[in-house]
């Protein structure tokens, strides 16, 4: 039973270039922290619903906000958008978007963030990383094929399969096993990134090193062992570049987690009572 009434709303809000993002904002009576909730590559913000409305709605969260990238779900770009679509945009536009639109439920009030994925990349790349008191990151990690397994596998969807059909169609469906559909333009942008044993950060346009170097904000890493993306090697050389923040890492396995989890799983329900609590009581703590 929920202790709390929510309202939720479906909202629309653009970005400081202009592109028009949809969202789904969660506000109760709570007055506890209100949370970013930044998704995976290609993973649409209805996947986080549930465990959105259980932060408001049993942890007594002040809001919540989920949202779709640019390019992904119901965030498409309108018709006279002229120019690609990247994937930093997500990090560099979008997410500082909706972190601003999330401030105006309450403009002093503690901010925490959850990201997957690409989710736990946004929270340096952003730029806004002193707003957030605490920041829990689930299967985060560079992209880099060689740190995946079975890496060959990754290698082939990614390159061999999702590049020919970003450069044929300008777009991938998401059929081939990488989520949602995703513009040609941003794929292409991951994958090049992906090739490269440092990702991101071997490409100078980025100047990711000194962003990760900025973020002082208290990161909680959870790890799955049965994830295939999220390796440790994976992990480990992404949270190597948050070298000033204090951070926790936590591995959890399927045995203690009751089933398999791998790199989404954490979100779905079945986790509230197991996996979801002790991470919620950690965001809590700021």
């Amino acid at each position: 039973m929920a202790l709390y009434e929510i309202e939720k709303s479906e909202i629309h809000f653009e970005t400081a270039d202009h592109f028009p993002l949809h969202g789904t904002l969660i506000r109760g009576l709570g007055q506890g922290p209100m949370a970013l909730i930044s998704s995976a590559a290609a993973v649409p913000r209805g996947f986080y619903a549930r465990f959105a409305e259980h932060l408001v709605s049993h942890h007594g969260f002040r809001a919540a906000l989920t949202y779709d990238y640019r390019g992904v779900a119901s965030s498409q770009a309108p018709r006279t958008w002229k120019r690609p679509m990247l994937m930093r945009d997500w990090a560099h536009f979008d997410m500082p978007a909706a972190l601003h639109r999330l401030e105006q439920e309450g403009r002093d009030h503690p901010i925490v963030g959850i990201g997957q994925s690409f989710g736990g990349q946004v929270l340096a790349l952003g730029g806004r990383s002193e707003r957030f008191s605490r920041y829990m990151m689930v299967a985060t990690m560079t992209g880099y094929w060689g740190n995946t397994k079975p890496r060959y596998r990754v290698f082939s969807q990614m390159n061999l399969v999702g590049v020919p059909l970003a450069v044929l169609l300008g777009k991938v469906p998401g059929q081939i096993g990488l989520g949602q559909t995703l513009p040609g333009s941003i794929f292409r942008e991951w994958a090049r990134w992906g090739r490269h044993p440092e990702y991101f950060f071997a490409d100078p346009t980025m100047d990711a090193a000194r962003r990760f170097a900025e973020v002082r904000t208290p990161i909680l890493a959870i790890g799955l062992t049965d994830d295939p993306w999220g390796t440790p090697l994976a992990q480990h050389a992404l949270l190597k570049y948050y070298n000033r923040a204090p951070t926790e890492i936590r591995w959890i396995s399927p045995e203690e987690a009751g089933a398999p989890v791998g790199h989404l799983g954490f979100f779905r329900s079945a986790f509230r009572d197991t996996l979801w609590k002790p991470a919620i009581e950690w965001l809590r703590q700021g």
